[in-house]
């Protein structure tokens, strides 16, 4: 079973200018690369992988590594503004 992960690329001078979000994203699972000119020169990864037993995911690493989001979103209020939308 394949796991798909968003992929972002910055530039060197967005990655400067942004590497402690760049982390956070990196630490959530977000595969996060590095560009020059266009082309990848790097990619970010954990140090640590997430522990796996018997193919299972420890939780309390992503409890540990999990962002945050800083005005979380109430799934029901969002439908019902975009369904009054039209």
């Amino acid at each position: 079973m394949a796991i798909l992960m968003a992929m972002s690329s910055y530039s060197v001078a967005e990655a400067k200018n942004n590497l402690p979000r760049l982390l956070d994203r990196m630490l959530a699972g977000e595969a996060v690369t590095i560009t020059r000119r266009g082309k990848p020169i790097a990619r970010l990864e954990p140090a640590e992988p997430p522990a796996r037993t018997n193919g299972a995911v420890d939780l309390e690493w992503f409890q540990r590594v999990r962002v945050k989001p800083k005005n979380p979103i109430n799934s029901v209020d969002l439908i019902r503004q975009m369904r009054d939308e039209d």
